[in-house]
């Protein structure tokens, strides 16, 4: 028997592809989205989805979508280091009232899980000096990863006065089809396909842990359906890339003339640069027997290929 899901934020890159895996396993799915940045459902995915462009802060929306979904996965969120940097104000507000709406018609309707996408972006500059688990001390600092960090709380307060089960996904830079240049490997891409000079930050040596997108939906997929996953959970390929060797790498699987430009990083993106952040994803591990395991070469090409 299908279940019925609801997905906000679905029109944009994971929720895209959440869409997609959810459509082609059987599922009724509902997706709403305001289409800011258009829609990257498939084409052929699309027919069978039921698109509803509306805000997430509009709770009459997210209260009628959601009757009868056994799960929510809540993605809908503003996006991109420039964006998010010139909105802090709507960027909270999304968040915040977003989630509230999603969380209270998920209790007033019988939702099964709430699925919320959170970010690495809370650890902050917190433990840099080695791979980051879910419980240390987290260093949220801008708009986004603080706003982040109370919605996880916020469901953790809800879980244990309304029993409102739900899973917070830390997602470590999450990349392939579908995503758009506002982020550092399509970037890179589009750059070097055209031949343009490839702006890297810095001197480039901050380093990321890339995790391709179907371990991402995987991953989000088996926490969303296994009983006993609660809480918060890295989703991390468990390995980390300087930013200048991937800016290299990315010349080198296109084969282009670009040359790699050394920029000054700009004061408002200072809370978004870290110099070094890896996950442990050993509790998804050990809660659903899974951990992203797609290589950041193998990756990189499949992204190209697309």
């Amino acid at each position: 028997m299908a279940d019925k899901i609801l997905v906000t934020g679905g029109a944009g890159f994971i929720g895209s592809n959440l869409v997609e895996a959810l459509v082609k396993r059987g599922d009724e799915v509902i997706v709403i989205d305001k289409l800011l940045r258009g829609n990257k459902i498939p084409r052929d995915i699309l027919p069978h989805v039921n698109l509803i462009e509306e805000d997430v802060r509009d709770f009459d929306a997210i209260d009628n979508a959601s009757k009868g979904c056994k799960h929510i996965y809540h993605l809908a969120a503003l996006l991109g280091v420039d964006i998010v940097a010139d909105n802090p104000v709507e960027t909270m507000e999304v968040e915040t009232i977003g989630l509230r709406n999603v969380a209270t018609a998920s209790i007033k309707n019988g939702v099964k899980k709430l699925i919320y996408a959170s970010t690495s972006g809370i650890y902050g500059h917190s433990a840099i000096e080695k791979s980051v688990t879910e419980d240390i001390t987290v260093d949220p600092r801008t708009s986004y990863a603080i706003a982040k960090r109370y919605n996880e709380l916020y469901l953790a307060a809800l879980y244990e006065e309304k029993n409102l089960d739900s899973v917070s996904i830390r997602f470590f830079n999450v990349y392939g089809k579908s995503q758009d240049a506002r982020m550092v490997i399509p970037r890179f891409i589009e750059q070097a396909t055209k031949n343009q000079p490839l702006t890297v930050f810095a001197k480039g040596k901050q380093t990321r842990d890339f995790t391709y997108i179907d371990d991402t939906i995987k991953s989000t997929i088996l926490l969303a359906n296994t009983s006993g996953a609660q809480g918060v959970f890295n989703v991390a390929k468990g390995e980390e890339m300087n930013i200048l060797e991937l800016a290299k790498m990315i010349k080198n699987l296109t084969n282009s003339s670009s040359e790699i430009n050394l920029v000054e990083t700009s004061k408002k993106r200072y809370d978004f640069e870290v110099e070094r952040r890896i996950g442990d994803s050993s509790k998804l591990k050990q809660c659903v027997n899974y951990k992203p395991e797609t290589i950041l070469r193998e990756g990189l090409k499949r992204t190209y290929d697309l």
